[in-house]
């Protein structure tokens, strides 16, 4: 790669043609998909599509096998990230990924800090705010997700949803113009679930862009303007949500739906 393409205006994020492998194992097997600026997509398959692979290759925590994927000027791909033709450095590839907020299965919260200095530490160190400014906004936020009582408390003493709810928190104290949600419900009891999900529609969610790896599907048809469908690493449907959760294309898609009780 030495140049990137004409820099997208309506598109925030663009697969081409994407491919990834471990080994022999290929779980990508050639995505292509443009994602609106705005959208919100449910990305949804079985386990073992290829979902959350697809949704990490989109901050460079999966490094691409073949393809591109385009997000506003920055072309990741098998041999790096690039902007303007020029490789980024490891540092630069960390200062990328600063407009892109994640949220994981396991919540991945730093266990050695209280719940404040969880969120206050990268508004700090990459943003350059004043603790006074990052404690700030991070008790905005902390009472947005309803915990504000929480901020001197340690993960360690939170159940698992209200860990959920801290970590969605400390993405959105990175002001990311992107959302990604790796499954934020799976490791949570059925009684917690909901209080999450909410945090993620009322919230986080806020007009970005959003890709939710999720097996909650009424919760996907309510959220989302597009969905896309993984089978074995391939797509085998995305488009609007209306549509595809009314008239799937693809056979596959209308037994997965069907199994799940749409």
């Amino acid at each position: 790669m030495t140049e990137d393409k004409a820099v997208l205006t309506d598109i925030c994020i663009d697969f081409r043609n994407v491919r990834k492998s471990f080994g022999k194992l290929e779980v990508l097997k050639g995505i292509t998909a443009a994602i609106p600026k705005g959208a919100t997509v449910a990305v949804l398959g079985s386990s073992g599509s290829g979902k959350s692979t697809l949704v990490r290759c989109i901050n460079h925590l999966e490094k691409l096998s073949e393809g591109e994927i385009q997000v506003a000027d920055a072309v990741l791909g098998a041999k790096g990230v690039y902007r303007d033709g020029r490789r980024l450095s490891e540092h630069k590839i960390a200062h990328y990924r600063t407009d892109i907020g994640m949220v994981f299965q396991s919540f991945n919260l730093f266990r050695h800090l209280t719940v404040l200095k969880n969120l206050i530490e990268a508004p700090m160190g990459v943003l350059r705010q004043s603790r006074a400014e990052a404690t700030e906004n991070a008790m905005d936020l902390l009472r947005k997700v309803g915990l504000p009582e929480k901020a001197d408390a340690y993960p360690h003493n939170l159940s698992g949803g209200q860990q959920q709810r801290i970590a969605i928190a400390r993405s959105l104290m990175m002001r990311p113009s992107i959302m990604l949600f790796d499954e934020p419900t799976s490791a949570l009891d059925p009684e917690l679930t909901g209080e999450v999900l909410n945090v993620v529609r009322d919230l986080a969610i806020g007009g970005r862009t959003s890709l939710i790896v999720t097996h909650e599907l009424t919760f996907a048809r309510d959220v989302a303007s597009h969905v896309m469908v993984l089978d074995h690493g391939l797509l085998t449907e995305f488009g609007p949500a209306a549509e595809v959760f009314t008239n799937p294309k693809s056979a596959r898609t209308q037994r997965f739906f069907q199994s799940a009780g749409l």
